[in-house]
């Protein structure tokens, strides 16, 4: 049975380099917005994209003309059609507090938050997957309803950390804060004591 590949080797790659799963399939993107996979010599649709994407194979999307990456506009993309389709994933809540993060000190440490709980969960459905292949969307439902206290024990645990870290965080910046108006008003010839 061939092993599947891990969700980590979604991530994109720059043009021209490899993965343990082979070359970087490379797409170009014309003006007129068509994608041509150069690996097949095929022109591409968004679903065919996504398709590469959920057997885990790397890929990377550059504008044809100028060579510039638009991995994560294309990935960006096949994720608005999906939430337009459907049942979307995130909710109205969730992606307002998603942009309420750009532009905050704390813009970069949501990323990387997020990236690994999502990691996370893909390890954990991986690992369940594999003690039982079989499970349809109907039992994952199922279970995942059964499972609802035990999972939000899980993410609880995840996020304990993290609210020790981002607690961590702002007793420094308040500390920093707190030391660089100290000095300004000693500068001033102004104490605070």
């Amino acid at each position: 049975m061939p092993v599947k590949p891990s969700v980590k080797s979604i991530k994109s790659a720059p043009s021209g380099t490899t993965t343990d799963h082979g070359s970087v399939r490379k797409i170009k993107k014309y003006p007129n917005r068509r994608l041509y996979d150069t690996q097949t010599s095929t022109y591409v649709t968004l679903s065919e994209i996504k398709k590469l994407v959920m057997v885990a194979s790397p890929l990377v999307v550059v504008d044809a003309k100028t060579g510039e990456d638009l991995t994560r506009s294309i990935l960006l993309q096949i994720i608005l059609e999906e939430e337009s389709a459907g049942v979307p994933m995130f909710s109205e809540a969730v992606l307002s507090n998603i942009i309420r993060f750009y532009g905050h000190a704390m813009q970069g440490h949501m990323g990387s938050y997020l990236e690994s709980h999502v990691q996370s969960f893909m390890d954990w459905q991986s690992k369940l997957g594999e003690t039982s292949p079989a499970l349809s969307p109907e039992v994952w439902a199922q279970f995942m309803q059964w499972q609802t206290p035990l999972m939000q024990n899980m993410f609880s645990g995840l996020a304990n950390p993290s609210q020790s870290v981002m607690a961590q965080m702002q007793d420094q910046m308040q500390k920093q804060i707190q030391n660089n108006t100290e000095q300004l008003l000693g500068a001033m010839g102004l104490r605070t004591s």
